[in-house]
């Protein structure tokens, strides 16, 4: 049989973890592989009537559900085995919003409408749509709708929030470079959850996080690191111990007894130091030198050095066996 050749056509990518792919060929189950895609190119939830519209009324639902959630590839809220609607939207007074908790499955029909009836929503789309330099595609509508509808940003907030994850986005990979609407989804989550609601709120969070990253940049410089940028994960690193209120000093302590133990930077291993600090509520040098001379154990007197008075006491000793005077 000769070797063929299968050319994908070009559109907007649906894709899913190594691990999940697995899980789903290991199953042999076309059922459910095809209900997980579904609810991937749905941005994580759905309703059980729009799914049976778009699978076929007799689509195993309720059996292919029940096998991703035995895989461990959805949980019950929003996709249950019964294919429950999606959740309502949450009171903020109650548990954290995460991306888990999904907004509700909107259609095109309830973005149009709330953009006739809300021309507030209307003049945001168009907002965006300039600054990101393209047209929203229908995901990125649902999503741009539910920070606006299920997360409750107001619009100038909104915008804020995308003017700071472009500067995030051009500061990390170049001028010019635009994030995605699922990344200001990402940051618009994390805003809700610290009640970002607010411009003034908004410009304090900005405020406090460039303020962050300028004394990052002199944690860089105390650490050593000059000849490369940081990473991700380093500049997390180093932003964490900022938010912790540690100061400079503190995070030097940290660095000279971590070179000290491991004869280099290993940044786990300095986090562990300062997360242990930060537990004890020691975050200045002071601080710091209190805690360690409060934690130290009482010197042994059968292994310390002699005291002055023990060392005099032993000097008179030995001249009193020696018959000399005491004298020194």
């Amino acid at each position: 049989m000769s070797k063929s050749e299968y050319i994908l056509p070009v559109t907007e990518t649906v894709s899913m973890t190594q691990a999940a792919a697995d899980a789903l060929i290991a199953s042999g189950r076309g059922d459910a592989a095809l209900l997980y895609i579904y609810i991937l190119r749905n941005n994580g939830y759905f309703s059980e009537d729009a799914a049976l519209e778009k699978l076929g009324r007799a689509f195993p639902l309720a059996e292919a559900a029940a096998q991703l959630e035995r895989l461990g590839l959805i949980t019950a809220p929003g996709v249950s085995a019964r294919g429950s609607e999606a959740k309502k939207s949450p009171e903020r007074s109650g548990a954290p919003l995460e991306r888990e908790d999904a907004p509700p499955q909107y259609t095109a029909e309830d973005i149009r409408r709330g953009a006739d009836a809300d021309p507030a929503f209307a003049a945001l789309i168009n907002e965006v749509q300039q600054r990101l330099g393209k047209m929203l595609s229908g995901a990125d509508l649902m999503i741009l709708y539910g920070i606006y509808d299920y997360l409750g940003l107001p619009p100038e907030v909104t915008l804020i929030l995308l003017s700071y994850c472009i500067e995030e986005q051009e500061r990390r990979l170049g001028e010019g470079r635009r994030p995605t609407m699922r990344m200001v989804e990402k940051e618009a989550y994390f805003w809700a959850r610290s009640d970002i609601f607010t411009l003034d709120a908004a410009e304090e969070y900005i405020k406090k996080k460039n303020e962050r990253r300028k004394s990052s940049y002199e944690i860089r410089n105390l650490l050593g690191i000059k000849n490369h940028k940081l990473s991700a994960t380093e500049e997390k690193y180093i932003m964490s111990w900022l938010e912790m209120g540690f100061s400079a000093q503190a995070i030097a302590m940290a660095y000279d007894r971590t070179v000290l133990n491991k004869k280099e930077l290993v940044w786990p291993y300095m986090n562990r130091i300062m997360e242990s600090w930060h537990k004890k509520g020691l975050h200045s040098a002071e601080e710091i030198e209190a805690g360690d001379r409060r934690a130290a154990p009482p010197r042994d007197r059968n292994s310390g050095a002699p005291t002055d008075a023990e060392y005099e006491r032993m000097r008179k000793y030995v001249n009193k066996l020696g018959g000399g005077n005491d004298d020194p």
